[in-house]
């Protein structure tokens, strides 16, 4: 038996809530970088795509662990790995905190892109514990407290980075995350492992995490470095020998890490492509409204500190979160294809707006929420259908793609609008012109766009 035929200990809503408020801390750790990311820049000198890499380095590790997390979370159980995650995300945080310099600070971030692996390990916990039906609702829930920590975090690092300083902005929830932890550790009941036969695909799992740290980091060197033709062909030659390396083996494996007749399924493939586009969309936009906001010159830009670009963004947050909730909701009233094209419509509409209209903070305001809420519907709606369309054995190994194609969706973009801001920059001032952002917000706008595409070619498996 591949699963283990276990009546399912269900879990009382004490243990829902310290999973939620862990979630809620992890989403606050991971979210205070945007809005100082121009006090960050300032004081320690770098350029905004350089300035892109301190929020990527957090992704990159993500994109690495979280198929590994989910994998092994299946195996082991999602609590006992879970917890031990949690341990490395600790460490990263009060490394962050005392970080004298930019490569500690990076460091910290590299262990604290592990939380990533989190969510996949939370949808196994509510799976195995809950009938499908609750079960759909709790992962909106958890996605929801992630996101919503985005808005705690949002909120609070501007005040905290100005009144004691931006080292207290990572201290501060990886206290929470290290109180919160022991909670979990003492209340969540243990989930039962999958039994299975077979060993672990380390050869697998060894050349997943190859390709997707090759691309990532490709991907930084080739928007922040500008490196020749040469070199660009190089990275793209290592990432599809990674890449094809670990098919070869997922095909011969007696139990791979990742079962390619699932990734093959229609509900799997289209949700992974879809969350690509969408997420691409939303990092350009999530990168350029704070350096919009920062910067200040002659005609464009407002001169925002820490704190009120936080205060900006917060709408954005909150709307975000409320579009997590319910993505799940509305694919089943409304329909998945329905709930996508409305998210596209909705981004695309929106960056045509904002290429005339950015000469006041309430029109990029307006433009950030209405951003996380074409975003938020779309990926929670694919998430929510992946996770209850694949075997409970599965679960945490699909979600798992389905969270790294966010966080690797989300990197593009702000890499890509990083170097779109560094080529348009002003040559005596070094500051982005206008005509820069303009660029983002277009190209953002032409990207949305393309999940209409997506949605029209793949229309058979979004009707669901």
């Amino acid at each position: 038996m591949s699963e283990a035929v276990v009546s399912p200990v269900r879990i009382e809503r004490l243990s829902i809530g310290a999973l939620g408020i862990l979630a809620l801390a992890l989403g606050t750790l991971q979210s205070v970088v945007e809005p100082a990311l121009p006090l960050l820049q300032r004081e320690m000198g770098v350029s905004p795509a350089e300035g892109a890499l301190i929020g990527n380095t957090l992704l990159v590790t993500g994109a690495v662990v979280a198929p590994v997390a989910g994998k092994l979370g299946d195996r082991y159980g999602g609590k006992r790995v879970l917890v031990r995650l949690m341990a490395v995300v600790s460490v990263g945080g009060l490394l962050a905190a005392l970080a004298p310099n930019l490569p500690v600070l990076l460091l910290g971030q590299v262990l604290q892109g592990v939380m990533v692996g989190a969510l996949p390990l939370s949808f196994i916990l509510v799976r195995k514990h809950l009938p499908t039906g609750e079960s759909q609702l709790a992962l909106g829930v958890v996605m929801a407290l992630f996101t919503g920590g985005g808005m705690v975090g949002t909120l609070f690092a501007g005040p905290i980075a100005e009144g004691l300083s931006w080292h207290w902005m990572f201290a501060l929830p990886t206290i929470a995350i290290i109180a919160m932890t022991l909670v979990v550790a003492r209340l969540m009941p243990h989930d039962p492992p999958v039994q299975s036969d077979n060993r672990i695909d380390w050869p697998g799992m060894a050349l997943l995490s190859g390709t997707l740290l090759a691309f990532m980091l490709g991907l930084v060197k080739v928007t922040g470095a500008g490196l020749p033709p040469l070199a660009v062909g190089a990275i793209a030659v290592v990432v599809a020998a990674l890449a094809t390396g670990w098919v070869a083996v997922e095909r011969r494996a007696a139990s791979p890490m990742v079962d390619l007749r699932m990734l093959a399924k229609p509900a799997m493939w289209h949700s992974c492509v879809l969350t690509l586009v969408i997420t691409t969309s939303f990092g350009m936009v999530a990168f350029l409204l704070p350096q919009l906001f920062a910067v200040s010159a002659d005609g464009y830009g407002f001169a925002a500190g820490t704190t009120d670009i936080g205060l900006f963004l917060l709408p954005g947050a909150i709307a975000g979160a409320v579009s997590d909730s319910v993505g799940g909701i509305a694919a089943r009233r409304f329909g998945l294809r329905a709930v996508l094209i409305a998210g596209a419509v909705v981004t695309v509409a929106t960056m045509i707006a904002v290429v005339s209209l950015h000469t006041a903070e309430w029109q990029l305001v307006l433009a950030k929420v209405l951003a996380a809420i074409g975003a938020g519907i779309g990926t929670t709606a694919l998430l929510t259908r992946t996770a209850t369309a694949v075997e409970t054995r599965d679960t945490g190994i699909a979600t798992s793609l389905l969270v790294v194609t966010r966080v690797i969706g989300v990197a593009v973009g702000s890499q890509v609008a990083g170097a779109i801001l560094d080529a348009g920059a002003d040559s005596m001032t070094g500051r982005p012109t206008e005509s820069a952002f303009v660029t983002g917000f277009a190209v953002a706008g032409l990207v949305a766009a393309l999940s209409l595409l997506v949605v029209r070619i793949t229309k058979k498996g979004t009707q669901a």
